[in-house]
């Protein structure tokens, strides 16, 4: 049965905890979520805005709310309600970056082949950092175009350099290659991409979801945690699988099936962001805060002159 008063978008866990964080991103990160048809996705939309003018409709469990709001919180945006992109889902983030990631790990001993997995790995990243953008900020084709050229350039730069420069280096330097690329693309591609965010603030809001007015500061705040769990995200993988491929290849066995090791290295890298995915996700709440006295000062003094000293924190949506 439905309890009365069910507010659907309070969180099931304690989003003031990394532990609950993680288990609420576990949830909306489910790759299972992607294979959902349409019409299941657009049915659990419906229920979930029903649930929120208190129309639930006669018959509904709790399991049900509860799972349609997994569904809607996987599949469309937090800030506009609009359905995102398949590849952009951070339910994606598994199955899409697993297959690229074990590429890149594969592939990373021939220029030709760098250059390729790199540029395809940044055109993924700029669809899910596109996709997971603080919506309220509109971004035009252009700044889209300049942002992905500016972060598939640097990939490709930090790659193809460190590839030749460690040519004579121990070969686990250079699987650690794609790695320093895919952290060096991300410093550039999730602030490009999001840069109007930069230009004219975030909007934000006091504790009962009052906005309160855009701030800069707040934006540069989110982007900066979103580059560090996008990094966090793929770390493990790249950092802790080159070793263990490094020395599973000196196994015999290992040397008489060398067609297995790209497939391989993608399952592997698959069990890794199987946990990093949500892990990364969790590292900062989805609900950033900002101290009043740490707003440029025009907002702040807007604030105190409207509200005094009731609203000392602002809250925002830093984005995935």
């Amino acid at each position: 049965t439905v309890p009365l008063g069910l507010n659907i978008d309070a969180p099931r866990w304690d989003q003031s905890t990394f532990v609950g964080r993680l288990k609420h991103f576990l949830n909306i990160t489910d790759p299972r979520t992607v294979l959902v048809p349409e019409e299941e996705l657009d049915r659990a939309k419906a229920l979930v805005e029903g649930c929120r003018a208190g129309l639930v409709p006669p018959g509904s469990s709790q399991e049900q709310l509860l799972y349609a709001k997994k569904l809607y919180d996987s599949a469309f945006h937090p800030d506009s309600g609009e359905k995102m992109n398949l590849i952009g889902r951070m339910s994606f983030q598994v199955p899409g970056g697993m297959a690229l990631t074990g590429c890149m790990l594969q592939f990373y001993r021939t220029v030709p082949a760098v250059v390729f997995w790199q540029w395809v790995n940044q055109s993924f990243n700029a669809i899910v950092n596109y996709t997971n953008r603080n919506a309220a900020s509109p971004i035009s084709l252009r700044q889209i175009g300049v942002a992905y050229i500016t972060a598939t350039s640097t990939a490709l730069a930090t790659a193809v350099g460190l590839n030749l420069y460690t040519k004579r280096a121990p070969p686990l330097l250079a699987r650690w290659v794609p790695f320093v690329a895919v952290a060096a693309a991300n410093c550039v591609n999730i602030p490009m991409m999001r840069q109007q965010e930069i230009i004219n603030g975030v909007t934000v809001t006091d504790g009962d979801n009052n906005e309160l007015g855009c701030s800069r500061r707040a934006a540069a705040k989110g982007i900066a945690q979103v580059v560090i769990s996008r990094i966090t995200m793929a770390a493990p993988g790249m950092i802790i699988l080159p070793i263990v491929m490094e020395r599973l290849e000196k196994f015999p066995f290992m040397q008489r099936i060398r067609v297995l090791h790209g497939p391989l290295q993608v399952l592997l890298c698959g069990g890794f962001l199987l946990f990093m995915v949500p892990a990364a996700c969790a590292l900062f709440p989805q609900r950033c805060s900002l101290a009043l006295a740490d707003l440029e000062p025009e907002l702040r003094d807007s604030i105190m002159a409207k509200h005094g000293d009731k609203v000392p924190y602002v809250y925002f949506n830093k984005g995935l």
